[in-house]
């Protein structure tokens, strides 16, 4: 079934420049695992932050589990976002608070705003968030302040508070992008088994496109604001690379034709 539906979404950040977003049209299944790439500048973030609304449209309208986000109240936005998790590159933590803490704040969209204030969680959301903690390997961290973690182990923490919210999908900007290859394949198997297991859409923004191709069910290609390339990994040829990131994809990424999946 289709979760969410973009069509003709644009949005201009000044009248002086090109648009970020030009005219984008796609839909999402459930379940589905989709990556998104292109150079930097893009607009694959952009992408991602208007389908919650952290970036207004400019035009254009998108659909999410049969609502109009766009047309939604500030009110009714909120509800909205506390079904669409989001995991961030710089992991968008309160260092200072601990992992226990730091993953409960996923709870806020479905609480008023008093017991938000109050940091006020009931027992079931608190065994909730243990388990999600044990899950991702981070129980012997749960009362340590998230500034004492290493960058792998706070995105971690990031996946736990989307995970808590009970997201019908999670919009993941960037997740490996400040991690080292160890760490990065780490996160991306725990994503992939949050796909697979727990049937949950993700929609992930990667600058590699050799990660993108293993492990992905689907993968759109954006450059200036345009949808370039939209297809399953292995239709993902090394001409249709060079089509995304404007350049001949054979300096791009080393070894890119032994990637699994790859189509030469």
């Amino acid at each position: 079934m289709t979760l969410l539906e973009l069509k003709n979404v644009t949005k201009h950040y000044s009248p002086a420049v090109a648009p970020a977003l030009a005219d984008i049209s796609f839909s999402v299944n459930e379940g589905e695992f989709i990556s998104v790439i292109g150079p930097s500048g893009s607009g694959k973030t952009t992408l991602l932050r208007t389908i919650n609304r952290m970036v207004e449209l400019s035009g254009g309208e998108i659909t999410f589990a049969g609502v109009s986000i766009s047309r939604l109240r500030k009110s009714e936005l909120r509800k909205l976002r506390s079904k669409i998790g989001m995991i961030f590159q710089h992991y968008n933590l309160v260092d200072r608070m601990s992992v226990i803490e730091n993953v409960l704040h996923g709870r806020l969209g479905h609480k008023s705003t008093l017991a938000g204030i109050l940091g006020s969680y009931t027992l079931a959301e608190k065994e909730q968030a243990l388990r999600i903690i044990q899950m991702l390997g981070l129980d012997e961290y749960i009362n340590k302040r998230c500034d004492q973690l290493s960058g792998g182990q706070k995105q971690r923490v990031g996946i736990a508070r989307a995970l808590v919210q009970n997201p019908k999908l999670i919009l993941c900007d960037e997740p490996i992008a400040s991690l080292d290859p160890s760490s990065a394949k780490i996160i991306m198997d725990y994503l992939k088994n949050i796909s697979r297991d727990l049937g949950i859409t993700l929609l992930v923004s990667l600058h590699q496109v050799d990660i993108a191709l293993k492990y992905s069910d689907r993968v759109i290609g954006v450059n200036r604001g345009t949808i370039v390339f939209d297809g399953k990994p292995d239709e993902l040829t090394r001409e249709r690379v060079s089509e995304i990131y404007g350049f001949d994809a054979g300096d791009l990424m080393i070894n890119l034709g032994e990637s699994e999946g790859y189509a030469s």
